[in-house]
Formats: structure tokens, sequence, C-alpha cells
């Protein structure tokens, strides 16, 4: 497959105070950008051309650098985009979604404290997730570009703790912006799809 860079699916000053039109234009119009145009330069040739962003992504890591650093990137902010939406966040979650928070994770509240420490915790650029693995809700973490996927899981939920994804809102306070993404920005509904098909 060709990666191509999907439009926000709100308007670039939708998320207010919690993430700028700057940090917007700059994360998805540069960052996200870069990975599609070096992602599919180092497709071409390989054994993954033609394949799924998810198989590419699984299929890559661990051997091919160039292709599993960009591909797992793209595939993450795709999700990460629809992950936020306007007036998100909140303690309102999906009736499903929240019955297995407390099951599995302890609920709500010690979700959120767990999953804003796994994104503190994260030495370096990294990421922050929920993730469905054995049927299981669990929170992790990982290095640059890395998800799941690659960890015989299903992200349904993840954060980027990239600098650029929060510096210039946040300068280096990254458990506010952890904070910020959890109590105002969360997509929910968007967790949820996720969810029914992980």
């Amino acid at each position: 497959m060709t990666f191509t860079l999907p439009p926000l699916p709100y308007a670039y000053d939708a998320l207010g105070q919690y993430m700028s039109k700057e940090t917007l234009e700059y994360h998805h119009d540069k960052h996200h950008q870069a990975y599609v145009t070096n992602g599919n330069n180092a497709l071409k040739g390989t054994e993954w051309e033609g394949k799924s962003l998810e198989e590419i992504v699984k299929g890559s890591f661990g051997k091919n650098p160039a292709v599993f650093n960009n591909a797992g990137q793209h595939y993450n902010h795709i999700h990460f985009w629809s992950w936020m939406k306007p007036n998100g966040g909140g303690t309102k979650l999906p009736g499903k979604l929240e019955k297995k928070i407390n099951e599995d994770l302890g609920g709500f509240e010690k979700f959120k404290t767990d999953f804003q420490a796994a994104g503190v915790g994260q030495f370096g650029s990294g990421w922050c997730w929920l993730q469905v693995k054995n049927g299981k809700l669990e929170i992790s973490k990982t290095p640059n570009g890395e998800n799941p996927l690659v960890h015989g899981a299903t992200p349904i939920l993840g954060c980027d703790v990239w600098e650029h994804s929060y510096y210039i809102d946040y300068r280096n306070r990254r458990p506010d912006y952890l904070k910020a993404f959890v109590e105002n920005l969360v997509n929910w509904e968007y967790v949820e799809s996720l969810f029914d098909k992980a």
C-alpha cells in the first residue's frame, strides 16, 4: 500500500488550550507527513510493498528499521488524530469499556493514574498505550515508533510522548500534557470502536 496523510478529523484550532493550532500544524503537516514520505521511499522494492499497514508494521519489526520506524509512526498517528476530539475526555465512558476497565485495571481513576505514569516513565521518545492482549486490557509503553502490534497486542488508545507532540504548548511539562490528554481530549467513542474490534 502507499502511505497517504489523512486529514485531521477536526479543525486545527479545535482542541483549544489543550493542543494548539501551531502544535497540530507542525505535528500533522510536518512530522506525520515526513513519516508518510520517508515510509513510501523506504518501502520501494521491499517484500512489504503492496501489503496492509498492519502487515508492514509487524513484518518489518526487527528486520528493516527504515520501513518499520516510518510505518509504525504512520500507524500510530493515523489513530492518534482520531483518539482526540474537541470536548473529549471526561469520566463518562461507553458502558462496555467502563466495565472492562473496572474489571482489568481497577477502575477509571486507577487507569488514569497508571496510563499517565506509563507516559511520564517512558524515557525519551515513545508512546503509552491502553491495549488488549489475550482478551484483557493492559497499560504499556513503547520506545520511538514501536506499538503493541509488535508485542502481540492490539492498541485501543495511545498517547504520543515525543517532545514534538507537546513542547510548543507544555514545554518540558510532560505530566501536564498527559493529564490534559486523558481529561480533556480522549475520544472514548473511537476507543470503544477499536475495543469492539480487538
